[in-house]
């Protein structure tokens, strides 16, 4: 398999230190599973904020934060909650990254914790041939990802974004304004740019999508229906 789109160095460095959200981690870290190197990429911006972590002057404590600490320690514990999803590692992926198979479709390790049963998963309809699921199960503020199975030749609606949007390619292809998209590659878009992808194989393109805005959509319809399908 070979991978043609990547990540900007801006996005790698952003991800090394730890600046992306949730939803744009975990696109991150299944496109890292198949790209060699970019994980290399990531390992090495690693390995350099840990030395200038080592080369910074410590920082001296406040008075009083160690009894603070203390304090809260020992304060009642608070009203259990509903576990949260696991939260996506930064740590690099096997040189080799086990992918195990659910309803047909390989997934990368990254994503096991979210799909936990994709042969049974309800998936919710978007329009005509465009189904989703809702990877993230509770509200995380403007940050979103979301697994699309798109049929063959379907075209989604024209689109621009207020932030950043990831996709990666799990399976199948497709096609927009930067060029074709298979498994393993990804699309990085900004707010300065707009597509209207089309699922351009003979079979189901299975992408993730991740953003930290929401999108702009062109066509009145698509704006809509954004707000009840989560977009």
């Amino acid at each position: 398999m070979t991978v043609k789109h990547h990540p900007s160095e801006a996005l790698l460095l952003a991800y090394a230190a730890g600046h992306l959200g949730e939803g744009l981690s975990l696109l991150m870290a299944t496109h890292l599973t198949y790209c060699p190197d970019c994980r290399a990429a990531v390992a090495e911006a690693e390995a350099v904020g840990g030395a200038v972590m080592e080369e910074s002057a410590p920082v001296v404590m406040r008075d009083g934060a160690l009894d603070a600490l203390l304090g809260r320690l020992d304060a009642p514990a608070p009203e259990a909650r509903r576990p949260a999803p696991p939260s996506v590692t930064r740590r690099r992926p096997a040189s080799s990254p086990a992918r195990a198979v659910q309803g047909g479709i390989a997934l990368p390790a990254p994503l096991k914790s979210y799909v936990s049963d994709l042969a049974g998963a309800r998936w919710q309809w978007v329009g005509p041939g465009v189904r989703q699921l809702d990877l993230m199960q509770r509200p995380r503020g403007r940050d979103t990802a979301r697994m699309l199975r798109i049929a063959p030749g379907r075209v989604l609606p024209h689109h621009g974004h207020e932030g950043l949007e990831l996709t990666v390619v799990l399976q199948g292809s497709f096609t927009d304004e930067q060029g074709r998209f298979t498994a393993g590659d990804l699309a990085e878009i900004d707010r300065d740019g707009s597509h209207q992808p089309i699922a351009d194989s003979g079979e189901d393109c299975i992408c993730i999508i991740g953003t930290d805005a929401p999108l702009r959509f062109s066509g009145w319809v698509p704006r809509m229906m954004a707000p009840m399908m989560g977009f």
